[in-house]
This record gives C-alpha cells, structure tokens and sequence, in this order.
C-alpha cells in the first residue's frame, strides 16, 4: 500500500514496520494508487532500496494516464508496450550498472529526437516518421542515466507556431497550458510524469511553468546540447526542465553537470539580509491584476523575511532587447525552415512560410545590429546581476487565457531568453481564476547552480505563504 504526504507526494510504508507487515497482502492497485503522486526525488529512492520495482511505478503512470489523459492531451506519442519493456529492462539491470536516474519517468518534448519512438514536431510534414537512429543529446543523458522515457510531449508546430493545439491546462482545461512545451508542462502539472524536457526560444519554458504551477528551469544558452533537437533559432533555442519540485530541477541539473565549476560553488543561501531586485521592464503596464498582486505579495513576504527589497530598471540599451530578438529569430528561422518550404510548402504552416518569405523583413543591417547589439548587452547584464543576490521579475502577463487557441504573451520572457540568462519560474500565487501565477528569477549567465539554491528557499517561502 501506498500512503501520501500531505503535499500529496507517495511514500509507501516500512515493509519492516509492524503496520506493513499486516497489509502483505494488500492489492496490486492499491500498491499503485498513489505511485504517480511521487517526485523525481522520491520515486529514485524507493526504486534505489527496492520497496518499488520500475515496473510497479510504469503501471501506476499508465494508470494515470489512463484516467487524465483523453482530457489533458499532454503527450504525441505514448506507447505502453515500450514503457513497460524498458520498465523490465531496467528492473533487470544489476545494481552496478544502475544510473542517478534509475527508473525515474521522464517526458519529452515532440521537437527532441528518440531512437524508440517518433518525433514528428505536431507538423504534417512528419506526421509518418518513424524512429531516429539516435537519441538527441538531451535524451541520451537522461537514457544514459538510468531515466524511463515515458513518451513524447505535445508541441505546436516545429515549437515555433504560436497558436495552441489540443493539449489542455488541468488545472481547468478551458484554459491554455502555455506555449509550444505545453505538453511537458500539462504532464508535470497533472502527475502523469514527474519531470520533462521543453525547449524556450522566446518564453515556453517559463510561460507553461507559470501556468501550470511549476518550477521550471531555463538554463544559461549552450549548457544543454541541442544537438538532435528541432531547430527554431540557434542564438534562442534552449533546453529546459519542468518538475514540481526544485529538489528534482536540482537532481536534473546535476545529471547535466550545470554544477561543472567546481572552483566557485554556489554560496548559502538566506532570505534575512539579502539583497533582491525587483524589476517591472519595460512592458509592466501589460501585467494583469494577478500578476501585479503576485509582485506585491511576494515583495512583501520577501522584506518581512528580512530581505532587503530595491526596485530597479534596465538601462536604456536593454530596451532594445524585444526589437533584437525578434529579428535575430526571425532571420534564423529562414533558414531553419527553408528546407521544409521547398519540399512541403502546402503543409507548412502560413505562420512559418511567412518567416521563410521574409515576410517580417529583416535586412543584413538590422541583423548585425542586432547580432551585435545583444552581444554587448550580456557582459552588463551580468555585472547589473552580480550587484544582487538575485533578480525577481514577471513570468507572464497574468494567469493563462481561457482557450487553447491563445498560449498567452512571452513579453515578459524574451528579455533573458535573447540574454542568454538562466531563468527560474517560482509558483506559489494564484490570479483571480483561481490559476496558479509564478513569478521569474534570474540570474547571471553561468549562474545557475546558485539560481536555483536561491529559488529554493524562495520557492518554499511562496508556497508556504503566497496565495492570492
């Protein structure tokens, strides 16, 4: 049998304890029934002293699935018979062989390539694809250490359309899950899968996160290989993590070693006496009401933890950063679709033949100010990010739009995404429809580890104290 904490997460009980011992003989499905409830974190141990086999945890996930799933629509490809043959697969490797990651479910995003299952990108295009003949870089880690890969995450086109699809918030499936890695985050969000990868080249990694009430983690640009992931804009294009715990961000970002330099590791972390930046950009007078209660809720629970709150504002270059990064995507993604348009126009969608016809009309000269614009903007915004301890800002404009077909506003996103910036969604408010709202942290580039450190004991606070 398996019992629960009160934050819902599954812990089965001591077979050793005299309680366990009368439940022997307890059901199958009732050994299962709160299995799916289990971070990361948690499931990892249960696997690693036995008191759950691989194949225990597949069949409660698919269980979930089973029940949630013809609502939510979080995943494009999901085959049982291949989850639970590599649920046996792992079972039966000696405790050796085992990785970090051993029998932990993992979701992956439709746009990453994997050698046992096809990736088709939601595009007509691929729709009869079969497998790759090798993993993307991000998948072969996670398969290298020990991770079950559970399916593939529904996307919108090659993750660069910006209309929804059929995937759905469950937290109200009226509403969006957010941007092109709304799958992975509905997934996470509805305990069909613990953790999943997604992708950001403008905001949807922070976007779902905030809307699904996740901690999701972009990274610095570069510290995750997309090699073998569908290229949108290279100076954009990031992998990222969704989890409902900073604790399993934290193991992902160890299996990935963002923790690569051992010469300065991340320092304590403590609300009392810190020094936290809050800043609007540019674009605040988009905020909604929720967003903007959020902001003045966590500013207060921040100073009476005894933090020392100051407001500030880019400077003036930084205003650019929106303009740039929409014309260095938009000349990317004339090439990164080009191939697609001479084959298979018809089935391309307009959105993304547009950018191929250069329809949004950037000119050599608007590149290389751009190009060269944003690159003498990171160095300031790392030294402007080493004044604080950490960075507070918006994740999104308010709570997620009603309908699939709007995945709400990146404004707030794009900044840090052109940067190169590590950024971390902190849930723990809620707007007036009663759907989750987080704020964004932020960091320096190549300051993840320590990002993440402070959005734990931050997250924790919102969580604990935030609401609406």
């Amino acid at each position: 049998m398996v019992t629960t904490h009160e934050n819902g997460a599954c812990i089965p009980p001591d077979p050793q304890s005299s309680r366990a011992q009368g439940e022997q003989d307890a059901s199958q499905a009732n050994k299962l029934s709160k299995l799916h409830l289990c971070t990361a974190t948690e499931i990892r141990e249960l696997v690693y002293k036995e008191r759950v086999t691989v194949q225990e945890y597949a069949q409660a996930l698919i269980g979930r699935f089973n029940q949630r799933n013809h609502e939510v629509k979080a995943w494009a490809h999901y085959d049982k018979n291949t989850i639970l043959a590599e649920a046996k697969r792992l079972d039966d490797l000696p405790p050796a062989a085992r990785g970090p990651l051993h029998g932990v479910a993992v979701g992956i995003k439709d746009v990453l390539l994997t050698k046992d299952m096809p990736t088709r990108y939601n595009s007509r295009i691929n729709e009869d694809d079969g497998n790759a003949a090798a993993d993307a870089d991000a998948v072969a880690i996670l398969r290298t250490a020990g991770a079950l890969i559970l399916g593939k995450t529904a996307t919108t086109e090659f993750a660069a359309k910006v209309e929804g699809g059929s995937c759905c918030n469950p937290r109200s499936l009226q509403h969006t899950p957010g941007g092109s890695s709304s799958g992975s985050a509905a997934a996470v969000g509805d305990n069909q899968v613990p953790i999943a990868l997604g992708t950001q080249t403008g905001g949807s990694i922070i976007r779902p996160g905030a809307f699904n009430g996740l901690y999701a983690f972009k990274p610095t640009w570069g510290l995750v290989s997309t090699e073998g992931v569908g290229r949108f804009s290279t100076t954009c294009d990031t992998v990222g993590f969704f989890a409902r715990t900073l604790d399993d961000l934290a193991l992902l970002a160890k299996v990935y070693r963002l923790d690569f330099d051992y010469s300065q590791p991340p320092e304590p972390f403590s609300i009392q006496g810190a020094s936290i930046a809050f800043v609007k950009t540019s674009v605040w007078d988009q905020a909604g009401s929720g967003t903007r209660k959020a902001w003045e809720k966590a500013r207060s629970l921040l100073a009476d933890a005894g933090a020392v709150i100051q407001d500030f504002d880019l400077p003036e270059p930084f205003q650019k950063c929106r303009e740039w990064r929409e014309t260095i995507v938009a000349g990317e993604a004339r090439s990164a679709f080009l191939s697609k348009f001479v084959e298979s126009q018809p089935k391309l969608h307009a959105s993304l033949q547009a950018l191929v016809q250069n329809k949004h009309d950037p000119s050599r000269r608007d590149m290389l100010e751009a190009y060269d614009g944003v690159a003498r903007l990171r160095p300031q915004w790392d030294e402007i990010a080493r004044r604080y301890d950490v960075v507070v800002t918006p994740s999104t404009v308010d709570d997620a739009p009603k309908g699939l077909w709007d995945t709400g506003s990146a404004v707030f996103n794009v900044v840090w995404t052109i940067l190169h910036a590590p950024t971390l969604n902190v849930p723990g408010f809620f707007g007036e429809h009663g759907l989750p709202i987080g704020l964004t942290v932020v960091g320096p580039r190549y300051g993840d580890m320590q990002l993440l450190l402070a959005g734990k004991t931050i997250g924790e606070l919102f969580e604990r104290k935030g609401g609406i």
